[in-house]
């Protein structure tokens, strides 16, 4: 007899499908798994064994072979325990052979029976409802699972209950979703002391995903800026929350089956490596660029950070995904980000300020932003110096719009990019435009088109260069609530580009 199930394996945010065949033959006793296994999936059968003796079921003493078909998938994980034990209990006519075909599982199994929460449940249901079948998973996976809502999911927490659930013996009620957490915005840009400029750069940013620059001095307020900007963007729609769930499915991050609304905002330390940032490592996980998806990704001391890692920003920024190549596989994770940094102006900091003056100027801010390479620098669409600000300044009353009123004008600007691009379901905001979408849209009046092309003859902007400034433009209209892009709004973008006096050299 042959024990039959289904599970998943995962390549990225897709889930695979699995089939687990169990067969109980004549020979020697043994238990063998077959199928390109990892280390995890092999000691499965100990823990299988184990968890059946623990319910008083011994193991016949006939050859056992568990097959995961296709074989030349590569399988990694401990949740494949639960479908192995289901399909010997299958094979062994314990449980009936029709309920576990219908369905897709997965799971932990500990020594004594219990199932332990693992990775991977939230696109383990989107693969289970495209499959039209049910999901079972560790009870404490059920609430993220369920947020799926296009299939049945059931939580167990024991191999003992599965089997008392597909016997007829005690019937599972299916998970209901978790919780939308709520929002934890309790930093107001009204706490930063003057920076205007810096504030306004951070509203185009915010309402159009443009990524920023921020330089000046050591103290002069760049971290805490940055700190506030998930303050003023608005929250995840609810096919964005789903994607970006995945993604931290994937990586253990999802708390207790709830969902946040909440963007991302992802702050790596510039020691990080290159697989922390991009993804990889055992089972090639997602990096922090794939962690900020629909988020965002701040990298303070942006000229300390190792220069393959930063060159390795390059290509997602363009087309918003990242393939994590191994000799097995190739991996595919989202990573749309808004890319935030933070640099001082030079390696004492203080080549800006002019009441402790760098000795070694200009020399010192060419060498130390040039770290950043000039193809990397490109594509910041917003350079912004952010001077110190002086302590008698700091007694003064606050000053500017709070995050609440600057987020009520992204909302309006994001809601106004909603509508121009509902034909267009690959572009979701204005950084996204390109080709003819971008000419018909971003095409500014006369008096706007004659100063661009002067400034970009003048300081010699590259094509995308051309486009960025464009793109941030018509952000600065939406802000502005205006169909017509016009000259000041050209002028706005033009300035934000070209606004570091010291920028890197080309590498």
């Amino acid at each position: 007899m042959i024990g039959r199930t289904f599970t998943v394996a995962f390549e990225g945010v897709e889930a695979r499908m699995v089939e687990v065949q169990c067969a109980l033959s004549a020979g020697l006793p043994s238990f063998s798994v077959v199928g390109l296994p990892d280390k995890a999936v092999t000691e499965a059968k100990e823990r299988v064994r184990a968890a059946l003796a623990a319910m008083s079921i011994a193991l016949p003493s006939r050859r056992i072979t568990v097959n995961l078909s296709p074989a030349d998938l590569p399988k990694e994980g401990s949740h494949f325990d639960l479908p192995i034990a289901l399909a010997l209990l299958a094979a062994l006519d314990i449980v009936p052979q029709d309920e576990i075909e219908a369905i897709v599982s997965l799971g932990e199994l500990s020594l004594d029976g219990r199932l332990v929460q693992v990775i991977g449940a939230l696109p383990a249901a989107v693969a289970a409802a495209e499959e039209n079948r049910a999901l079972v998973c560790p009870e404490t996976c059920g609430a993220e699972a369920a947020w799926v809502g296009a299939t049945q999911v059931i939580g167990i927490s024991s191999l003992s209950q599965a089997v008392r659930h597909f016997t007829g013996q005690t019937v599972i009620a299916p998970a209901q979703a978790g919780e939308v957490l709520p929002a934890r915005h309790d930093k107001d840009l009204r706490d930063v002391k003057g920076q205007e400029r810096a504030k306004r750069a951070m509203e185009i940013a915010a309402a159009g995903r443009h990524h920023l620059l921020l330089v000046g001095t050591p103290g002069s307020g760049k971290s805490m800026l940055a700190a506030r900007l998930p303050g003023i963007l608005p929250p995840l729609s609810a096919a964005e929350a789903l994607e970006t769930s995945m993604v931290h499915s994937l990586a253990g991050l999802l708390s207790e089956g709830g969902i946040s609304r909440d963007r991302p905002f992802r702050e790596p330390h510039h020691t990080a490596s290159r697989a922390a940032m991009v993804g990889g490592g055992k089972g090639a996980k997602p990096g922090e660029i794939s962690l900020a998806h629909n988020g965002v990704l701040f990298l303070d001391e942006l000229p300390e950070f190792s220069q393959s890692v930063l060159e390795t920003l390059r290509q997602p920024i363009e087309t918003g995904s990242i393939s994590v190549a191994r000799a097995n596989a190739h991996i595919r994770y989202p990573s749309r980000f808004l890319l935030v940094a933070a640099a001082n102006p030079c390696r004492c900091g203080y080549m800006t300020d002019p009441a402790r003056a760098c000795a070694r100027v200009p020399g010192c801010g060419d060498d130390y932003l040039g770290r950043v390479s000039g193809p990397l620098m490109d594509r910041f669409d917003l350079r912004i110096d952010v001077p110190p600000v002086a302590f008698t300044d700091l007694d003064l009353p606050a000053s500017g719009d709070s995050s609440a009123d600057i987020a009520r004008r992204v909302a309006r600007a994001r809601a106004i990019q909603d509508r121009r691009f509902a034909a267009h379901p690959e572009m979701r905001v204005n950084a996204d435009m390109e080709g003819q979408v971008l000419e018909e849209i971003a095409s500014p009046d006369r008096e706007g088109r004659a100063l661009l092309l002067r400034v970009a003859e003048r300081f010699g902007l590259s094509a995308r260069a051309y486009h960025r400034v464009l793109r941030v433009a018509r952000t600065i209209a939406d802000l502005a609530e205006s169909e017509i892009l016009r000259s000041p709004h050209i002028a706005e973008a033009v300035s934000y580009r070209l606004a570091l006096t010291a920028p890197a050299s080309p590498r």
